[in-house]
């Protein structure tokens, strides 16, 4: 009986002095804005984004990452769809690949809206190379046993990707996104 008094009296009191505090902390946040010139701002958010840069080179040069799609398109001009599955990624993991994607396959018009669902054990060709705006990482590998894809991730250093995945028989499909690390 004691416990529940004790929390109820710790939920009442968190309850009253929440709002306070959290008004304490932005009259705080808004005098220190007031008290910074704009340059050491600017220097704080360059320090800021040269931080996140080093983190995504980190994942870029672990080989381990994940490719989060938002939007894919047919190229050379086709229409752009925006993706709201989250289960859609392509995971890059220790050599290995697994994919969940959707894909469009034909050589005309219509063409087929297909689900690329599988792994890979081996990836060829590996490549990592650094560019002015980020990575560029590019890999081969078979899928369903009988096609080789290309893969082309173009990572920006500010997290955004775009991957391209090119076939022999197939025009290629592109999609936007973001680059994660894997836990």
């Amino acid at each position: 009986m004691k416990r529940l008094l004790y929390t109820i009296a710790c939920t009442l009191l968190c309850t009253f002095c929440g709002p306070y505090v959290e008004d304490v902390a932005a009259q705080t946040y808004e005098s220190d804005l007031r008290r910074t010139t704009h340059e050491e701002r600017a220097a704080r958010r360059a320090e800021r984004l040269a931080e996140y840069a080093k983190y995504i080179d980190s994942i870029v040069l672990s080989h381990n990452f994940e490719f989060n799609p938002q939007s894919v398109q047919l190229q050379p001009a086709g229409q752009m769809n925006l993706l709201s599955n989250a289960n859609y990624t392509v995971t890059v993991w220790r050599g290995s690949l697994d994919i969940c994607l959707p894909y469009y396959t034909g050589i005309v018009p219509p063409y087929r809206y297909v689900l690329l669902n599988t792994g890979s054990p081996r990836l060829s060709d590996y490549v990592t190379q650094q560019t002015e705006h980020g990575w560029t990482v590019s890999f081969k590998t078979t899928l369903y046993a009988t096609y080789e894809y290309t893969f082309v991730f173009d990572i920006y250093s500010h997290g955004g990707a775009t991957l391209t995945i090119t076939n022999t028989w197939y025009n290629p499909v592109q999609y936007m996104g973001t680059i994660t690390q894997i836990y």
